[in-house]
C-alpha cells in the first residue's frame, strides 16, 4: 500500500457502516455547527463582515433575475470586462442567504475580479429540484444581462456546502468556463436518512439527477476544495468527486486546505493571495484553454 495511503489522518468514511448506526448518528455524519466547536461565533463574525461589506456596495443588490422572491443577486462588480466568480451560498439548501456571504467578495474584488451571488428558494418552500433550477435560471440571466449591471467577463461558478452541489451539477452550463466546489455534499443518498431530509422530502429521482457523484462527468476544469478539519463524510465525498473525474480524464485539482473547518475555509476569500482566490484564478486559466482548444478543434 502507498505510503500516503498509510499516513492518511482522515477518518475511515462513516457511511461504509450507514446501516449499522443509528439516526442520531447518521445525523451526526453531517452537522457542521456541532462538529465546529466555535461554528457559532465563526457565522457571527461572518454575518457582521458580510453586513458591513454589503453596505458599502450598495449600488447592485437585489437584483431579481427569475419570479420566487429569493431568486435575485447581489453583484460586486469589478469592470466590464473582468472575470467574475458566481458565489452559490450553503446553508444545506434550507437556511442562509446570499447576503450573509457578502465579506467573501472582498479578496477577489481585490484582486480584479467580480463576483455575482445568486440567492434561491429553499426548503420546504421549494423541492431541490426547483433550487436547481433556479440556479440554471440565474447563470442564464448573468449570460443575457450581466453586462448590462457590470457583470461581462467569463464566469468561474463555485458554491460552498449545498452550494458546491449545486455548482458542480451547473458546470456544463454554456455561460460556465469553470468551476471551484468547496465542502460540498456531492451524494444525496445519505441524506434521505438523516434530520435534513425532513425538510427536502428528497425522492429517488432528485437523488439521481442531482447528485454531482451520480451524473455524467463535465470535462471542463473543476477544483474541488475541503478543509483539513471538516466532518470525514465531507472529506470522502471530495475525494471520491475527484476520483470520479480523474477517472474521466477530467480537469481540476483536489484542493485539501491545512487546518481550515467547514466554516474557517471560506476566509481563503477574504484576500486576494487567498488559496481560493488563487484557486478560481488557475481555473479561468484552465477554462479558457480548453475553450480555445475547442474552438481550435471545430
Amino acid at each position: 500500500m502507498p505510503a500516503f495511503l498509510l499516513d492518511d489522518p482522515t477518518p475511515p468514511d462513516p457511511r461504509r457502516r450507514w446501516a449499522e448506526l443509528d439516526p442520531a448518528a447518521r445525523g451526526a455524519c453531517y452537522d457542521n455547527n456541532a462538529g465546529v466547536p466555535d461554528s457559532a461565533a465563526q457565522v457571527a463574525a461572518r454575518n457582521a463582515a458580510s453586513a458591513a461589506y454589503r453596505a458599502a456596495r450598495a449600488g447592485r443588490l437585489d437584483i431579481p433575475y427569475a419570479e420566487p422572491e429569493r431568486a435575485a443577486f447581489d453583484l460586486y462588480p469589478a469592470g466590464a470586462s473582468a472575470p467574475c466568480l458566481v458565489f452559490v451560498h450553503g446553508g444545506y439548501w434550507q437556511r442562509n442567504a446570499r447576503a450573509d456571504f457578502a465579506c467573501f467578495a472582498e479578496g477577489l474584488n481585490a484582486a480584479g475580479w467580480s463576483v455575482a451571488m445568486p440567492g434561491y428558494s429553499l426548503a420546504p418552500e421549494a423541492s431541490l429540484a426547483a433550487i436547481a433550477a433556479e440556479i440554471g435560471a440565474s447563470l442564464d440571466w448573468l449570460a443575457a444581462h450581466g453586462a448590462g449591471h457590470g457583470i461581462g467577463g467569463p464566469l468561474v461558478l463555485s458554491g460552498w456546502s449545498a452550494g458546491a452541489q449545486l455548482a458542480a451539477l451547473h458546470l456544463g452550463h454554456p455561460a460556465v468556463a469553470a468551476g471551484l466546489a468547496i465542502s460540498g455534499v456531492y451524494d444525496l443518498a445519505p441524506i434521505r436518512d438523516t434530520y435534513l431530509n425532513d425538510k427536502l422530502q428528497l425522492i429517488e429521482a432528485e437523488i439521481a439527477t442531482l447528485s454531482p457523484l451520480r451524473v455524467p462527468v463535465v470535462e471542463k476544469p473543476l477544483a474541488i476544495a475541503y478543509g483539513t478539519r471538516e466532518l470525514p463524510a465531507l472529506v470522502h465525498d471530495a475525494r471520491n468527486l475527484h476520483a470520479l473525474r480523474a477517472a474521466a480524464h477530467a480537469p481540476g485539482a483536489l484542493l485539501p486546505v491545512p487546518g481550515a473547518d467547514h466554516f474557517s475555509i471560506l476566509n481563503e476569500f477574504r484576500r486576494p493571495d487567498g488559496l481560493l482566490v488563487r484557486a478560481a484564478q488557475d481555473l479561468l486559466g484552465q477554462g479558457l484553454r480548453g475553450q480555445d482548444l475547442l474552438g481550435g478543434l471545430r
